[in-house]
């Protein structure tokens, strides 16, 4: 064989070497972007009657036992009162009244009184969001977080206020944005 012929066939094999090598380095470098797309998000996980609710972990300051609650006079059916927690006096909100949702029945007898407040500090305002269960935290990629329709958001708040749909095994965990719960003229009343 001619000593041109032999070059020729070992460039072909060379170059197809590298474009096999450079077609992995691509493919590895599209699953690499993937992952990282897929941004994580870490989110505290709690339960309003039957449904699974969440709030990202930025948005909840501490997670308490509900301390002695004290009812104020002429503020929403829904905010419970005002507490003092770590030497802060923040309103406390029942979610499940706000959001009109019939609570889920008592299981566990010996601790139905023992319930949990979420506290959420906002630029303006801090509030206490009860609820009866443990809260759970959960990191979850942001893939599986849907886009809530439009048509279930509350038409009495002006902004949307549920972020998305998580979905985790078989469950769906409804995720709120705490700082879009509450309507500009009840920040006012919280916050005076």
């Amino acid at each position: 064989m001619p000593k041109s012929k032999k070059k020729e066939e070992t460039a072909v094999v060379v170059n197809e070497g590298f474009n096999s090598a450079q077609q992995d380095t691509g493919a590895k470098a599209e699953a690499a972007k993937a992952v990282e797309v897929d941004e994580m998000v870490h989110l505290i996980v709690f339960k309003l009657g039957a449904e699974y609710y969440a709030i990202k972990i930025e948005q909840v300051k501490e997670v308490t036992v509900t301390p002695e609650i004290t009812r104020m006079p002429r503020t929403p059916e829904f905010v419970k009162g005002v507490a003092n927690i770590r030497g802060d006096i923040i309103a406390i909100v029942d979610l499940e009244q706000r959001f009109g949702i019939r609570p889920a029945p008592v299981v566990d007898e010996l601790h139905a009184n023992l319930t949990y407040t979420l506290v959420i500090e906002a630029k303006d305002y801090s509030i206490g969001v009860v609820v009866k269960e443990m809260p759970q935290s959960l990191n979850l990629g942001m893939s599986k977080i849907d886009k809530a329709p439009s048509f279930l958001q509350d038409t009495n708040i002006q902004e949307s206020y549920i972020e998305g749909i998580a979905k985790v095994d078989n469950r769906l965990i409804i995720v709120l944005d705490m700082f879009r719960i509450l309507s500009g003229d009840e920040i006012k009343q919280l916050a005076s």
